[in-house]
C-alpha cells in the first residue's frame, strides 16, 4: 500500500513505493520510490521545479510500452495522463494536443473536425506524450513527420517551444536536444477529409487491429521492431515460438510480435520471454531482434 505524501509546492497526487503494475499495460512491475500525478500544467512545472537537481525522472502514459522490472523504480515517476489532455483545432491544417491525450482519442478528435493525417493514432495504445518519445508509429504512418511544433519541459521546470528540426527522429528513435526532461505538447499538421475517406480507412484498420492481435489481453502492443524490409512477427512464427511461454508471459497465438500475460505473472518472466525469443531468431536467422519497448527499473 503506498502512502500519500503532500508536498507543500503542488496540488495533484504524490504517492510514494506506488505499486507501477496497476500503471502498466503488462500488469506487472515493481514500485516507484515516488509517483506523481500533477492537477495540470502549472503544477507539473511547479512541481519539476522543485526537484533535486539530480533526482531521476521517469515518464508515464498509459505504461503500454514499457516493462518495469520487480524492484521497481528509484526516483520519480511523472505520470501525465488524465492531467494534460487539452485538444484544440487551430484552422484548417492544424490539431494541438497535450502529451497526456491517449493517441486513440486525437485520432478520433481528428476524425470529429473532418481533418486527415493522424488516422493512424488511433492504431497507438498510448498517449501523445509516448508517441513523441518514440516516434510511434501504426500502418504506415510516424508521429515526427506530423509534428509542427512541439512543447518541452526542462529540469528547472521552464517551457519552450521547438521545432522538429531540433531533434533526431527515425523509426522508433529520438533523440532531443540536451536539457529536455520531456514534452508537454505538439501542434500536428492536419488536412482535410470532407468527404470522409480517411475515416472509413481508419475504420477498416481498427477492425483488422481487432481480428489479427490479441486486444483485451495484458500486453505491451509489439514487442519488437520490424527489421528492414522484413516483419518481426513473421520470423518469429516462422521460428515455432507462437505459444512459447515462461512462468506467466507467452508469445501471443493470435500475433507473434505480442507477448501477453496472465496474473500471477512477473516482470522477470517477460524479460526472459523477450531474450529467449532474440536468441531463437537470432541463431536461426541470423537477424538480432530490437526491442520496441523500453525495460526500466531494477530487478527483484
Amino acid at each position: 500500500m503506498s502512502a500519500a505524501r503532500r508536498h507543500p509546492a503542488v496540488r495533484g497526487r504524490l504517492l510514494v513505493d506506488e505499486p507501477l503494475a496497476a500503471h502498466t499495460s503488462w500488469k506487472v512491475g515493481g514500485p516507484a520510490d515516488r509517483y506523481f500525478e500533477p492537477a495540470d500544467r502549472e503544477d507539473l512545472l511547479a512541481f519539476i521545479a522543485g526537484l533535486p537537481a539530480r533526482e531521476p525522472v521517469t515518464w508515464l502514459g498509459l505504461g503500454s510500452n514499457l516493462l518495469v522490472r520487480d524492484g521497481g523504480v528509484r526516483g520519480t515517476v511523472i505520470c501525465l495522463h488524465g492531467a494534460l489532455d487539452g485538444l484544440a483545432a487551430a484552422g484548417d491544417h492544424e490539431i494541438y494536443a497535450e502529451a497526456g491525450v491517449h493517441c486513440a482519442r486525437l485520432a478520433k478528435y481528428s476524425q470529429n473536425q473532418k481533418r486527415a493525417g493522424l488516422g493512424f493514432m488511433a492504431g497507438i495504445p498510448g498517449t501523445v506524450g509516448g508517441a513523441l518519445a518514440m516516434n510511434a508509429g501504426a500502418w504506415g504512418g510516424e508521429t515526427w513527420p506530423q509534428v509542427i511544433a512541439v512543447e518541452v519541459v526542462y529540469r528547472d521546470g521552464r517551457a519552450e517551444w521547438l521545432s522538429p528540426g531540433d531533434f533526431q527522429t527515425g523509426y522508433r528513435h529520438v533523440e532531443a536536444p540536451s536539457g529536455v526532461l520531456g514534452f508537454l505538447g505538439a501542434r500536428f499538421r492536419v488536412g482535410a477529409d470532407e468527404q470522409g475517406e480517411h475515416e472509413r480507412v481508419t475504420r477498416e484498420w481498427l477492425a483488422r487491429r481487432k481480428a489479427t492481435q490479441p486486444v483485451g489481453k495484458p500486453s505491451a502492443g509489439s514487442t519488437f521492431r520490424n527489421p528492414p524490409g522484413d516483419h518481426a512477427a513473421r520470423l518469429i512464427e516462422s521460428c515455432g515460438l507462437k505459444g512459447r511461454r515462461i512462468g506467466g508471459a507467452e508469445v501471443s497465438t493470435l500475433h507473434a510480435n505480442f507477448i501477453v500475460t496472465e496474473n500471477g505473472a512477473r516482470a522477470a518472466d517477460v524479460e526472459q520471454l523477450i531474450q529467449t525469443v532474440r536468441d531463437v531468431v537470432r541463431d536461426k536467422t541470423g537477424i538480432d531482434l530490437q526491442p520496441e519497448v523500453r525495460i526500466i527499473g531494477v530487478a527483484a
